[in-house]
C-alpha cells in the first residue's frame, strides 16, 4: 500500500484525484482498491472490506451488479461516445420523470458539480438577479460560486474557502445556518437580489442531517414570494432515500432539482431539471448557455437506465426496512459499549456522530467527534469494514449487504468502539 501511495504522489497532484481520498481527515495511508463485488471492496493486497461508502452512495445494488455491467458491456460494444443525440438520453429522462414529476425538462451533464454550476447560471439568467444563498456545511461541488464559507457572523456575505476564487464573486454568495428557519425567513424577506436558494433537503456532506419540515416550507414560501428559485441538490438523496427523493418525502417541490450518482449506475453523470418555463431558457431554445461533449454519454445513460428501471416504492420499502433494523441494532451496540454516540439516518444513508445529541446543523457537530471518528475509522478498517474517510460524510447500505455482512459489521462495532483501548 505504501508503494502505491508513493507512486501516486509522484504522478498525481496530492496523490489523488479527489482530496478526501488522501485520508487527511483520518490520517494514515490511503487504501488502494482494485475490485468491487457485491457489498465488498478488494484492495491491491487482496484484502477484503465490507463497503459502506458504495462510491459515495451511487451503488444501490452493490459493486459490479450483473444487470448494470451487462448494460454497460452491451453499449460499449456499440460505441462508448458519439457526441450526438441518442435515444438513451430520452429513455433515462423518462424514467427520472416518473419519480420526479416536477422535472418536466431535464439536461444531463457529466458530474454533479457541472449540474449545480449550470443550474445556478440558469437561475441567474431567468431571474435577472445575482445572489446565491446556501447553507453552512452544505457542499454542492467545487464551482466558484458555491465554494464559499460563512463570513464573520451568521447571515453575512461569504468569503472564499479556496484560493483562486475572486472575493467579488464570493461576495455574491450568502451562507446561512441550516435548519434555522427564522434566520432564513428574515434574510430572504429583506433582500431583493436573490437569484436562488440551494440546499440539500437531506444533508449528506456534513454527515446525514435531515432538514426540518418547517425550514423547507419557509424556504419554499419565501423564494416564491421574492421571485427567486428554490434548488434542491439531491445528488445524494435523489433515488437514495426513496422513489422521488427527499422532495417526495417532504411533499415540497423545488423549482430546480439536481441529481447524480445513482442515475448513472456508478458512471460519471449529473442532471438538473425543472418546469418548462425555466428549462426552456437554456440554449438552444433560450439565451442561457450550457453544453458538454460527454453530457448524456451512452455508457452512463445505459447504466443508469438499467438501475432506474428496477426501482419502485416496494424496492425502497425493502431496502429501508433492512436499514432501519441495522441502525437499531447499531444503536443498541453503541449504547451497550457506553458510547456517547447517535446515528442520524434517512432511508439507507446514515452517519454515526460521536455526540450527546443528534446535530441539526453544522455548528452542532462537536470538535471531539472528529478525533473519535479518526480512531473509529481505523479500528473498523482493521476489522475489514470500509467507511468514508471523513467524519463529515454519509455511509450507505445496498441490496447486496446481507445478514452476514451486517452481523459482521455489528460485531466490529462492538469490539472496536473508540472508547475501547
Amino acid at each position: 500500500m505504501k508503494k502505491a501511495w508513493h507512486e501516486a504522489r509522484q504522478n498525481l497532484a496530492g496523490g489523488v484525484d479527489s482530496p478526501v481520498r488522501a485520508f487527511k481527515a483520518v490520517g494514515g495511508t490511503p487504501v488502494f482498491m482494485r475490485q468491487g463485488r457485491g457489498p465488498y471492496l478488494y484492495d491491491v493486497n487482496s484484502g477484503r472490506f465490507i463497503d459502506f461508502c458504495l462510491s459515495w452512495g451511487a451503488l444501490l445494488f452493490g459493486h459490479a451488479d450483473g444487470q448494470t455491467v451487462k448494460a454497460i458491456q452491451h453499449q460499449a460494444s456499440l460505441g462508448t461516445s458519439f457526441g450526438t443525440a441518442t435515444e438513451h438520453e430520452t429513455a433515462l429522462a423518462q424514467e427520472i420523470k416518473k419519480a420526479f414529476p416536477g422535472m418536466e425538462r431535464i439536461r444531463f451533464t457529466s458530474s454533479g458539480t457541472e449540474a449545480v454550476m449550470s443550474a445556478i447560471r440558469l437561475a441567474r439568467g431567468v431571474t435577472n438577479k445575482n445572489r446565491v444563498v446556501k447553507f453552512e456545511g452544505g457542499y454542492h461541488g467545487h464551482a466558484d460560486s458555491l465554494l464559499v464559507k460563512a463570513g464573520s457572523g451568521l447571515a453575512t456575505f461569504g468569503s472564499p474557502s479556496s484560493r483562486g476564487i475572486p472575493p467579488s464573486l464570493a461576495e455574491l454568495t450568502t451562507v446561512l445556518e441550516y435548519n434555522n428557519t427564522e434566520e432564513a425567513r428574515r434574510f430572504l424577506r429583506r433582500r431583493g437580489d436573490i437569484a436562488c436558494v440551494i440546499l440539500e433537503p437531506i444533508a449528506g456532506n456534513m454527515g446525514v442531517i435531515p432538514a426540518h419540515q418547517d425550514f423547507l416550507q419557509a424556504l419554499r414560501k419565501e423564494t416564491a414570494r421574492q421571485g427567486s428559485l428554490l434548488i434542491f441538490d439531491e445528488v445524494i438523496s435523489g433515488f437514495r432515500v426513496g422513489y422521488g427523493g427527499a422532495q417526495h418525502l417532504y411533499g415540497i417541490e423545488p423549482d430546480l432539482t439536481i441529481l447524480g450518482k445513482i442515475i448513472g449506475g456508478g458512471l460519471p453523470v449529473g442532471a438538473f431539471g425543472g418546469k418548462r418555463r425555466w428549462m426552456d431558457a437554456l440554449s438552444p431554445n433560450g439565451k442561457v448557455y450550457q453544453a458538454g461533449t460527454l453530457s448524456g454519454n451512452p455508457l452512463a445513460m445505459a447504466a443508469g437506465l438499467s438501475v432506474l428501471k428496477r426501482l419502485s416504492k416496494d424496492f425502497y420499502k425493502r431496502l429501508n426496512q433492512k436499514s432501519v433494523a441495522f441502525f437499531q441494532e447499531a444503536r443498541f451496540v453503541l449504547k451497550k459499549q457506553g458510547e456517547e454516540a447517535v446515528i442520524n439516518a434517512a432511508g439507507s444513508m446514515f452517519t454515526i456522530f460521536f455526540s450527546k445529541k443528534a446535530p441539526t446543523h453544522f455548528n452542532e457537530i462537536p470538535v471531539s467527534h472528529h478525533k473519535k471518528f479518526k480512531t473509529f475509522f481505523h479500528k473498523m478498517l482493521e476489522c475489514h469494514v470500509y467507511l468514508p474517510p471523513s467524519g463529515f460524510e454519509a455511509c450507505f447500505l445496498s441490496t447486496a449487504h446481507g445478514e452476514k455482512e451486517l452481523k459482521t459489521t455489528l460485531k466490529a462495532l462492538g469490539a472496536r468502539s473508540p472508547l475501547k483501548r
